[in-house]
């Protein structure tokens, strides 16, 4: 069930009017602060035409970054990739313009194609594997991707030197700098043309794809999923993975045919989203409908969102959920990685991610770390080994390597379909066969559900002043409230933005999206659907009362 509160038409982006406006609006910060950078999530996301994704924000957080990188004396390369959104091109070349300029040596795919965000994490933990603990340059990196968000929007994310997302502090920095710089009309920030800077020698195009693809036998048992014979089918959505997926098929000779290879930055081949707008979702059965019926012909089909950091899993039973999926994944690894035996790993996850997570964990006899929403929280716990698994609620999630070894501290959209095919290959039972077992084992069903709010500016801000004090139930749909939790992360940076109810039979959440107008919602019973659904309608109306 989604909800909006005001329709939005369906309309297909213009892409010369989208990338015109992207040089020629100018942001007024002064003035509305809508056109500020701000760093959600998943770093800054905006739209050209809405003056909040424009050359100016570009090159004014790309010069943030090089101040960053001063701050914390990064000096070794930065990899910048794009993925196939509109405005990513043109900020790409807004990125190495900025960077070049400031005498950074940059690394880029070869032949200028696009990089997925597992990729880009995957370099540079290779880059400073061995660089961690001394003086020695570490690399970084810039992802220039909106990620699921919809075709008309751009975006720009900041890796660290441990390959995942950058911490809060450093992302709240970026975006102070930034901020300056653009209300300082960018008087301070270095930039030359993209011509100078093909010819500056900073720029360094490397086969990052190919490198990937050729250790992937190190995380994956891909000889197992090639005797198989699987018939696996993949769809990129016109997004960054399709090269590698070509790459991987040919390399292991597996049984895998990519049935889209276009790219059509439009995107108007997905049906529309809750609201009326085109959004690259890789698991929702709304906007994927057109891809569930072409999947019928194969034992597994994989999608990605447009930078590959999400994933999506058909079966012959259908669209599994990550909540459903992850702990299959978890239980798998623990039970089939020898390395892993060795270590005293923990499984991460975020507060609005279902509990069966905590179950799986809990008979396993692992720690379980409960974050925040946002993959930042688990790039330390990945890359020092203490985790061995880290999902979120977005339906993103990485692991390590066999061998113990952090492979991806971003979320990565390649290795959780892969492992997907080789839990099939090796067990011999489906998806939907484990899902089955977990809960009889358990003797509980886990009913877990995401709905929308389309909310607007006003909206958001009487959300994040007034909601948690005005929530006032001593019970839920009949069961008494066991407790009440502000959501927010534990920063002085970020602002109250949700809050969690908790019951013994279940438990529903709300959190402000940072990357679009929207309030999330989250909902799990351990009853039934009727009982989950029950929740959703009694907070909706309940934030319906205090917004309008």
């Amino acid at each position: 069930m989604q909800n909006n509160l005001f329709q939005v038409k369906k309309s297909i982006i213009n892409e010369t009017k989208l990338i015109d406006q992207y040089y020629n609006l100018s942001p007024d910060p002064y003035n509305n602060k809508e056109h500020k950078v701000f760093f959600g999530t998943s770093g800054h996301r905006g739209s050209s035409y809405q003056y909040s994704f424009n050359e100016a924000h570009v090159f004014a957080i790309s010069q943030s970054i090089v101040q960053i990188r001063t701050l914390y004396g990064i000096t070794g390369p930065c990899y910048v990739a794009k993925d196939t959104h509109t405005l990513s091109e043109p900020a790409f070349i807004s990125v190495l313009e900025v960077l070049t300029a400031n005498s950074i040596n940059v690394i880029i795919e070869k032949n200028d194609l696009y990089t997925p965000t597992p990729v880009i994490s995957n370099a540079i933990i290779n880059y400073n594997r061995h660089r961690y603990h001394n003086n020695q340059s570490k690399a970084d990196g810039i992802i220039v991707t909106s990620s699921h968000n919809p075709p008309e929007d751009g975006g720009i994310k900041y890796s660290s030197i441990f390959g995942g997302p950058a911490e809060i502090d450093i992302t709240y920095l970026i975006e102070k700098y930034a901020n300056r710089f653009l209300l300082n009309n960018l008087r301070t920030v270095n930039k030359i043309t993209l011509n100078h800077a093909w010819r500056s020698g900073y720029i360094h195009p490397q086969d990052l794809v190919q490198n990937y693809v050729q250790n992937l036998s190190t995380i994956i048992n891909m000889k197992a999923i090639q005797k198989s014979g699987l018939k696996i089918g993949v769809d990129p959505l016109s997004g960054s993975s399709i090269n590698c997926w070509y790459d991987i098929a040919q390399y292991y000779q597996l049984n895998l045919t990519v049935i889209n290879s276009k790219i059509d930055r439009t995107f108007s081949f997905m049906n529309i989203d809750y609201d009326g707008r085109i959004r690259i979702n890789c698991t929702s059965e709304l906007t994927l409908s057109k891809v569930l019926s072409s999947s019928k012909k194969f034992d597994l089909f994989f999608i990605n969102d447009p930078d590959c950091d999400r994933h999506g899993i058909i079966t012959k039973g259908g669209l599994i959920q990550s909540n459903y999926y992850f702990p299959i994944v978890i239980n798998y690894l623990f039970h089939n990685r020898d390395f892993w035996k060795k270590k005293i790993l923990s499984v991460g996850k975020t507060n609005v991610s279902s509990m069966s997570i905590d179950q799986v964990a809990n008979n396993l006899n692992c720690q379980l770390l409960t974050t925040p929403v946002g993959f930042k929280w688990f790039t330390q716990g990945l890359l020092h080994s203490k985790l061995g698994f880290a999902g979120e609620d977005s339906s993103g999630a990485s692991f390590l390597d066999q061998r113990c070894m952090p492979w991806s501290t971003d979320k990565d959209g390649f290795i959780m379909c892969l492992i997907s095919a080789e839990i099939l290959a090796v067990t011999d039972h489906t998806l939907q066969d484990h899902h089955i077992q977990f809960n009889k084992n358990l003797n509980c069903t886990f009913n877990y559900n995401q709905t929308y709010l389309v909310i607007n500016h006003s909206q958001k801000k009487s959300i994040i002043n007034t909601l948690f004090n005005q929530i006032h139930m001593n019970e839920l749909v009949g069961d008494p409230i066991i407790k009440v939790e502000n959501i927010k992360p534990l920063n002085k940076f970020i602002s109250m933005d949700g809050l969690k109810i908790v019951t013994r039979n279940g438990w529903i959440a709300g959190r402000l999206s940072g990357t679009e107008l929207v309030y999330k919602i989250y909902c799990e019973s351990f009853l039934s659907s009727d009982h989950r659904l029950k929740m959703e309608q009694k907070m909706i109306r309940c934030i319906y009362q205090i917004i309008n």
